[in-house]
Formats: C-alpha cells, structure tokens, sequence
C-alpha cells in the first residue's frame, strides 16, 4: 500500500495536494432510470479546488519541480478559463509561488474575482481566437518567457496534463467500476481529462467506448467525426471546446462524439439540480446529456460514466440568472410543480 493510499484511508491527508482525487461516482437516479443504463458521474467538483482542473494542476506543478525547472520562490503563469487557474493559485499558495493568470475577460465574475481572492495576479484580456497573437495562450507563454524564474504551467499542450489523468482519473474510475464500464463521455478544452482517461481505459479493456462530448462553436466534434476542423454556431459553456487539436488530445482514442447544444445543457444542469441535488456548471451540462444521448445510441443495460467537473457557485451571475439567459436567447427552466 502506497504513502497517500494508507493517508486516505486513514481520513488524514497532507495538505491541499493530499486531497486531490480520491473523488466518488455518483450515480444519476433518474437520468439512469430514464434511460436504462446505469450513468455515473465522477464528482470531480469535490477536489479541494473546486473542479477536475485541480488534477491536471497538481501534476503540472509536479513534473516542473521535479525537472529543476520550476524552483523555491518562482512564479507560475498560465492562460486559463478559470479553473486551472484556481487549482494552481491553490497550490502555488500551498508551495510557496507566486501566480499569473491571464484570462479571457469574457469568463465569469465568480472566476476571476475567486483568483484574485486566492492571491493570484489576474490579467484579464479580450477573447480572441487562437491564432491571434494575443490569445490568452500565447500571451501567457511570452509573459512566462519573460518573467524571471517562471515557468509557463501551458496546460493545453503539456503532456504533464494528460499523464495526471492517466495515473488517477482512469485508475479511480477503473477500480470504482469493479473493473466493468462501457463507455467513458467527457468534454475537452485542454484535452487532458479525456485523453488521460481515455488511453488508461482502452489500455484495461479496448471494448470501452471512449466519446467526445462538444458544445457548438467548437471545431472538435466535426473532426472527430469528419477529420475537418470546422465549427458552427457558439456556446455560453466555459473551458470547453476549441478549435484546434491540442498535444493534450492528440492521439487520444475516440469511437464517437456527440454535440450538445446550450439549452440541452441548460436543460440537463437544472434537471441535476431538481432531481438530483447537484448544483452545477455548463460543462456538466454538456457531459451528462452527451452520456444520455450515448446511453440512447447503446441501448439499456449498459454503464457509463462522464465527469461533474465544477459546481454552479462559479456561473450563478451567469447560467442561473434569467436576464443574463434571455439577453442570449436562452430559456431558463421553469420546475415543475410537484403533485
């Protein structure tokens, strides 16, 4: 039995960094009964940073302090939607650097006033595309390139991203599912959570389906499907979707991929929270009715599982307030009266 195995199941764990993973399988009652196979959602929003993006966090920071490259007193700098940037100012504050963020000012106030509350330096920016030479990414990488003593955490093509999921994520839902799944559904921005996930459960039993669930206005489900980067429409979902293939992705196993529009999404995190008592973000939306709709393309019996990435807290202004869904020509759920 490993150091951190013995920890946690002895309830005591070292530090923010010992609490990472570890998170449960929650089975989704009536989505489950609705359609006849068993859907499970990895509760990734139990990380004690809030969201799956903690995983990838962790091993970022792992692998530059192992290398030497990243060194007592440095500064960590990435380009982020939000939540990696919160992981890594959590462990930044727990490792003794400083932390950069740079941020697309079009992510939502709960994010980037939580950065700042953490004690990062948050440089919010304008959205553009990728290959604007301003994109938050690129602009993160030259800001890492010269700071003194910084490196550049560079999630979307870091493998380090994807390692950490292969050695936990996979591993965890693996052994949660007695070794017996179907199908592995997950979103991607970086590509880390899926392909981790993804290249440990093909690896243990090839017959595992592995889909990639997308929003509109992203390119990745047409090239999944078609091998063309193309993209239509938009989304009001955060950190996931892109419109490139990411080092993180590449090469990853993908059998299938299903698009979910907004009001799917809308539809399905409000569906979590009435029926389930879960509260929610976006990208949840996105991956559990992509699991429905795998669940439907399998037929009853079978076991999926996707992840709850984050919690509702971080998009209240946002998703769960009816002007700002209105003003996008979105319709909030209304719940049902309860006879």
């Amino acid at each position: 039995m490993s150091a951190s195995t013995a920890a946690i199941r002895s309830g005591i764990t070292e530090g923010f960094t010992g609490a990472v993973g570890h998170t449960p399988l929650i089975r989704l009652r009536a989505l489950s009964e609705l359609t006849g196979c068993e859907i499970l959602g990895k509760a990734e929003f139990m990380n004690p940073g809030g969201s799956v993006k903690d995983r990838a966090a962790l091993g970022i920071l792992q692998e530059a302090e192992a290398s030497g490259e990243l060194r007592p007193g440095g500064t960590v700098v990435e380009g982020t939607a939000g939540n990696t940037g919160i992981g890594l100012a959590h462990l930044c504050n727990a490792r003794g650097y400083r932390c950069l963020i740079v941020i697309p000012d079009t992510q939502s106030a709960e994010k980037i006033g939580l950065l700042r509350s953490l004690g990062a330096e948050v440089r919010t920016v304008p959205a553009v595309p990728y290959a604007h030479p301003d994109n938050y990414v690129k602009l993160s990488g030259r800001i890492a390139a010269e700071t003194p003593g910084a490196v550049w955490a560079n999630q979307f093509d870091n493998l380090a991203n994807r390692r950490a999921h292969y050695a936990s994520t996979g591993p965890e839902i693996w052994e949660q599912c007695e070794r017996r799944l179907d199908a592995w559904v997950a979103a991607t921005g970086t590509g880390g959570t899926y392909a981790g996930t993804a290249l440990f459960l093909k690896e243990r039993n090839e017959r595992v389906r592995c889909v990639l669930a997308d929003p509109h206005g992203s390119a990745l489900h047409a090239w999944a499907t078609t091998g063309q980067l193309v993209s239509e429409g938009s989304s009001v979902t955060e950190g996931i979707g892109n419109s490139r293939v990411t080092a993180n992705l590449e090469g990853a196993p993908i059998d299938d991929a299903v698009r979910i529009d907004d009001q799917t999404a809308l539809d399905t995190i409000y569906r979590l929270l009435w029926q389930e008592g879960l509260f929610m973000g976006g990208s949840v939306g996105i991956n559990v009715a992509a699991a429905v709709e795998t669940a439907r393309r399998l037929g009853p019996g079978h076991r999926i599982v996707t992840v709850l990435c984050d919690g509702g807290d971080r998009y209240r202004s946002r998703l769960y307030d009816h002007e700002w869904l209105a003003g996008r020509g979105l319709s909030q759920p209304v719940r049902a009266e309860r006879g």
